[in-house]
């Protein structure tokens, strides 16, 4: 296990929801980032196709020292390189592309590509992701979240990404969901740090309230 990794194990035992901060400019990072770490919120990418996004990443790293930070929509392995040097430790992707996951694991870091179907998820494991994405979560309903569980491994860790809002976090967790990914419900650009704080509350609450029942 590398630091990244039991950053990791920590961060899922706590709260394994991922904060997607999709548009997040550099000058929000500080201030949105410190709001989800004081909720407890300790899992947080930002998706490269975002307004200077290794500055954001390095901002959070700085800011959050104890959440496991790191980049979405990374889509190739020159990229992993780029977060892993602005202090990235997470890459997370759309889909699995093999050189992605085995670069990300290479630098010891947390790898999470997007998959659809179990040839995907297959794959992904082998070439050594840490977890599964199971994106667009749209067309992976909770019955079929159901079904892939059915065949992976117990302990091959699943995160519905695309869609989830606190209404259907109980359904996916009922079916084996092992955490979630929480974009434009949690943060959208320009919202204040307090309002994404209140986001969060809420998946957190939702998130306990599928633990007790």
């Amino acid at each position: 296990m590398t630091p990244a990794h039991d950053r990791f194990a920590a961060a899922l035992r706590a709260l394994p929801l991922v904060a997607i901060l999709r548009g997040l400019p550099p000058h929000e990072a500080q201030p949105v980032g410190t709001a989800l770490a004081a909720t407890g919120w300790m899992l947080i990418e930002v998706p490269l196709n975002s307004p200077q996004p290794l500055r954001s990443i390095e901002a959070l790293a700085d800011a959050c020292p104890q959440a496991l930070v790191g980049a979405g929509t990374v889509l190739d392995a020159a990229q992993v390189r780029e977060v892993h040097a602005a202090g990235g430790r997470m890459v997370v992707s759309p889909n699995f592309d093999a050189a992605v996951v085995r670069e990300t694991a290479r630098l010891g870091m947390v790898s999470l590509p997007g998959v659809l179907t179990p040839c995907e998820a297959f794959a992904a494991l082998a070439a050594g992701a840490s977890g599964l994405k199971l994106f667009p979560a749209e067309m992976v309903p909770p019955a079929a979240v159901k079904a892939l569980r059915a065949v992976l491994e117990a302990d091959t860790l699943l995160f519905p990404v695309g869609g989830i809002t606190p209404a259907n976090m109980a359904a996916y967790r009922a079916a084996g969901a092992s955490g979630f990914g929480i974009g434009s419900a949690l943060y959208r650009s320009g919202l204040p740090a307090a309002e994404v704080r209140e986001n969060a509350m809420k998946f957190i609450a939702a998130y306990a309230g599928t633990i007790r029942t």
